[in-house]
């Protein structure tokens, strides 16, 4: 469907006939989700329905750089708790860190970040005391 509509020709009528030698050619036979109800009818309209649409399909996801930060630093002390070795958590704890500090000098977009810098030895404390630990 790359050509131009001729001039003179109603576009509805041009539009129709596209289709109709579409069908014809077999192009529209057997397309994916053929005979399966349009998803999203009972929901809401959205202007970023498609861009919801395709983040979901490529499996990405998007959070404000602080938010992101949080979450990073929440997965860290997750990871730090799971860790074999008590030098393999100060690592972990002082990389997030070291990203922590520089947001807190110079704050990313989106809401605040409302944290400070994770307490290592605290994090090392908790490491030693779960089973498993040192």
């Amino acid at each position: 469907m790359t050509e131009r509509k001729p001039p003179g020709v109603n576009f509805e009528t041009w539009v129709d006939r596209q289709i109709r030698e579409a069908e014809e050619r077999g192009e529209l036979a057997r397309l994916p989700g053929a005979g399966k109800p349009l998803r999203g009818l009972d929901q809401p309209y959205d202007d970023l329905w498609w861009v919801r649409g395709k983040m979901e399909s490529e499996q990405l996801s998007y959070l404000p750089p602080s938010l992101a930060l949080r979450k990073e630093a929440e997965d860290a002390v997750a990871a730090a708790g799971r860790a074999r070795s008590e030098e393999r958590v100060r690592k972990i704890i002082e990389d997030v860190n070291v990203k922590i500090r520089a947001a807190i000098r110079r704050p990313p977009e989106g809401p605040p970040l409302g944290m400070g810098p994770i307490d290592v030895e605290r994090v090392v404390r908790e490491w030693r005391e779960t089973p498993g630990g040192d």
